[in-house]
């Protein structure tokens, strides 16, 4: 049984809310819509984890060789001069020394192999002398090595008891490989948030249809289908929704009724055309908010039953920048994840801009060298939502809060990467 989202976070406010105050009630109010299930760790990469993974050992389990070499204990070893021990035995990975071994000898040991009991250190081969004495086997191990030289302790990567993984960390071959150490084959990962796609708008026509007059392409639904499964998500594309109220209002109902979010690029503002809001008041609860940014002003949020729709402004611009921003983190919250934070870099900017005041905006940027060698970034020179090559050609966004109202040359901004919202970069 799926949780039901907290349905008062669409509180109508008559002002545009602040970026922050918008991101806080979001943050709030979203919680897990999906449920739980069991994953081998193949399929577990780009999933949500449920429950928290925890070391019920300590990792490494034993002390152990980090090289191949020669064990012995550091007790009995002159740093000044070196030692020649006595080859009392063998250990490799799996296969410890078969019983004890006098603390004035040494073994032969194999990187991974658990370190004899009272050896603490380990000479790498390449650094020893063999010398053979009839049938016994000597090694001169040179001066120099400290105590625990090339030897791996206990715990040393985690503790036992150690939360290794938090809930709600998104999965990447990394925490497989954390399972796997400590024997898991399978890990309780959330199901995959089930996302609907559509977009809305007379003119719209899809890729492959014949061009005519007054229309123009759908450039936004294969955009928001990469970028919602960039964010873990599954998608399902409802097609173009044509300018009437009821057609619109009765495939959000049957959307609502299958997938557990909703996005819809285009009729998210109160023109005569724009249905989508109209249909979520009718079918559901909806706030649409005027957030003070740019781009992306005019936005919904709203959900019929337990389905979350979220509108979006119809350029294709607002519709990357508000998704995000906003959508972005709604999204992988729905989904079971924890709220991501994009990190911010601070870098010299390279240009000079006005701002409007009280306005919170992003801009497209390409990172740049200045003639020092230092890094710096430069604001794609245009500013219109509908200019798709300035975000094929951008590295990232520039993050300018409400109280700037001027960037100059030399100024430090704040860079956020693409690849701060798992995409890849150029």
């Amino acid at each position: 049984m799926t949780a039901k989202l907290i349905d008062d976070c669409f509180v109508l406010d008559k002002d545009r809310l602040p970026h922050l105050e918008a991101l806080a009630i979001l943050k709030s109010r979203v919680r897990p819509v999906v449920g739980v299930e069991k994953a081998p760790l193949a399929e577990v990469a780009g999933r949500f984890l449920a429950e928290a993974l925890i070391s019920p050992r300590p990792i490494p389990a034993h002390d152990n060789a980090a090289v191949d070499g020669y064990a012995f204990a550091h007790r009995a070893y002159d740093r000044e001069k070196g030692i020649r021990l006595r080859v009392a035995g063998q250990a490799s990975a799996g296969h410890p020394l078969d019983g004890a071994a006098a603390l004035d000898s040494a073994v032969r040991i194999f990187t991974g192999a658990v370190m004899p009991s009272g050896f603490d250190t380990v000479a790498m081969q390449e650094d020893v002398r063999i010398e053979q004495r009839g049938e016994e086997r000597w090694v001169f191990i040179p001066p120099g090595l400290k105590s625990g030289a090339n030897r791996r302790l206990t715990g040393e990567d985690s503790k036992a008891g150690a939360v290794l993984v938090e809930a709600g960390t998104r999965l990447r071959p990394q925490e497989a490989a954390t399972a796997a150490a400590i024997g898991l084959a399978l890990l309780s990962c959330y199901s995959p948030l089930k996302v609907a796609i559509a977009s809305t708008g007379d003119e719209i026509l899809r890729p492959g249809e014949a061009f005519a007059p007054g229309k123009v392409y759908d450039a936004n639904a294969a955009m928001l289908e990469g970028l919602i499964r960039a964010a873990g998500a599954e998608t399902v594309d409802l097609g173009v929704l044509p300018d009437q109220a009821e057609l619109v209002r009765a495939a959000l109902l049957d959307a609502s009724r299958k997938y557990d979010a909703i996005v819809i690029s285009g009729g998210a503002s109160q023109g005569a055309e724009d249905h989508v809001v109209r249909s979520i008041d009718a079918l559901g609860r909806r706030h649409l908010w005027q957030i003070a940014i740019k781009p992306g002003r005019p936005m919904s949020f709203g959900q019929i039953g337990d389905c979350v729709v979220l509108g979006l402004p119809g350029n294709p611009v607002a519709v990357f920048v508000c998704f995000l921003i906003y959508v972005r983190p709604v999204l992988m919250k729905l989904a079971g994840g924890a709220w991501p934070d994009p990190t911010r870099f601070p870098l010299p900017a390279s240009f000079t801009q006005k701002k409007k005041m009280g306005r919170r905006e992003f801009w497209r940027a390409r990172l740049t060298r200045e003639t020092s060698g230092r890094l710096a970034v430069a604001k794609f020179p245009r500013d219109g939502s509908g200019l798709i090559s300035s975000l094929r050609e951008a590295d990232g966004l520039i993050e300018v809060s409400e109280d700037v109202t001027e960037v100059q040359a030399g100024d430090l901004v704040d860079f956020i990467p693409f690849s701060e919202f798992g995409l890849p970069s150029h």
